[in-house]
């Protein structure tokens, strides 16, 4: 609950130009400019923004509002031994269920000094030794956990899982990159959660059958501890974040499986924190989120449907009461969304609803928690409508 009023509902982020088989529209298109002396540049950029309405609400909280999503120019040069990719602007996501609200009640307000980077989403250098398979990045990475990505138009909808809100986001460090035939690999280290102390790994390893069947596996986890004092997104210290978070390990898989104009993506994850006296964690705890993310297009339309289903389960002992993943102390949850999309050239339409409901609402103190005035509810509903800008 702390993370969801501090605003935090970020997570894993994709780049700007990464096109997921899910996604429910064709995403921007780079329009390529001359850079002088450092060649063929690749520019592209969105902005979207949305109506909402959020029932039911704890009473000093907006039911209804607007508000915009993301807002990001991207610059990249991808030829040549030494690349570059540069991601400017504000993002913010909703993940259903667990909904940030700024100080006047809007949902998931966008931002520009989220990271400790300020308004650079994403900046690093890439050397690409020629003939080579590997590839080496350095500077503001995305994220190598999960699925979803930070930007809402490479979803198949405007909300993300709670699979996604307690992921890692961006983060600063170094990574490798493997291409060999049908696996590619990436292993990355860098300081986590933004927090800026330099001790978090992540991979991703994906071997592709055959162009309909993808199979990914990723991890995330501290080797070492990081300290309350630290400071990371939007300079929140990590125990107010939640010190289980960046102190933790993860594991996940996704299987992108597509057949026609219909896509499938089942996902799996698990993360656990183990118990570490120095940083507040006296008793281990851990969640677990299982979704099926998938996208139709209707075929010679500008249509497509897009949603997911999912459940995510979160454990902790009598002793660790306020270790909260996402919503409140032990929380079970099933929820599902459903977004139809229209597309016509770079401009795009989608109405996004979505609902969760608490299979578990209760600490082991037997304190409940949940939604609505009474702030016990076991159900939301969410619903946006959403258009933007691509290209």
């Amino acid at each position: 609950m702390r993370r969801q009023l501090l605003g935090l509902g970020f997570a894993a982020a994709s780049s700007l130009l990464a096109l997921h088989a899910a996604q429910a529209m064709t995403g921007p298109q780079p329009i390529t400019i001359d850079g002088g002396p450092l060649g063929s540049l690749s520019l592209s950029g969105g902005v979207d923004g949305y109506g909402y309405v959020v029932t039911p609400q704890p009473d000093n909280l907006q039911t209804t509002g607007m508000n915009v999503t993301n807002s990001i120019i991207e610059l990249q040069k991808t030829t040549g031994e030494l690349q570059f990719t540069i991601e400017v602007g504000s993002s913010s996501t909703q993940s259903l269920g667990a909904l940030s609200y700024d100080s006047s009640g809007h949902i998931a307000n966008t931002t520009t000094n989220f990271f400790t980077t300020g308004p650079l989403y994403a900046g690093y250098i890439t050397v690409a030794p020629p003939n080579s398979p590997v590839t080496v990045s350095a500077g503001m990475l995305n994220s190598l956990e999960g699925y979803e990505s930070g930007f809402d138009w490479n979803n198949p909808s405007q909300f993300s899982t709670l699979m996604y809100y307690v992921e890692n986001s961006q983060a600063r460090g170094v990574q490798m990159n493997l291409t060999e035939g049908p696996l590619t690999a990436e292993v990355q280290f860098g300081d986590g959660y933004d927090t800026g102390v330099f001790n978090f790994l992540q991979a991703l390893v994906s071997y592709s059958f055959n162009s309909s069947n993808v199979l990914s596996v990723f991890y995330g986890g501290n080797l070492g501890t990081t300290g309350l004092n630290t400071f990371g997104y939007g300079n929140i210290t990590t125990g107010e974040y939640g010190a289980q978070f960046v102190n933790s390990q993860m594991v996940g898989a996704y299987y992108n499986y597509t057949n026609g104009n219909l896509n499938l993506v089942p996902e799996v994850q698990y993360q656990y924190a183990k118990e570490n006296a120095k940083v507040g964690l006296f008793k281990s705890s851990s969640n677990i989120g299982a979704a099926v993310i998938g996208n139709y297009s209707f075929a010679n339309t500008p249509y497509s449907l897009g949603g997911f289903v999912e459940y995510f389960g979160s454990h902790s002992s009598a002793e660790n009461t306020s270790q909260t993943w996402a919503i409140g102390p032990n929380a079970q949850a099933v929820g599902f969304a459903l977004s139809p999309t229209w597309q016509y050239k770079y401009l795009f339409a989608r109405a996004n609803a979505g609902y969760v409901y608490l299979l578990h609402n209760e600490d082991t103190a037997g304190n409940k928690y949940g939604y609505g005035g009474s702030g016990t509810g076991r159900n939301q509903f969410t619903g946006t409508l959403e258009a933007g800008l691509l290209f």
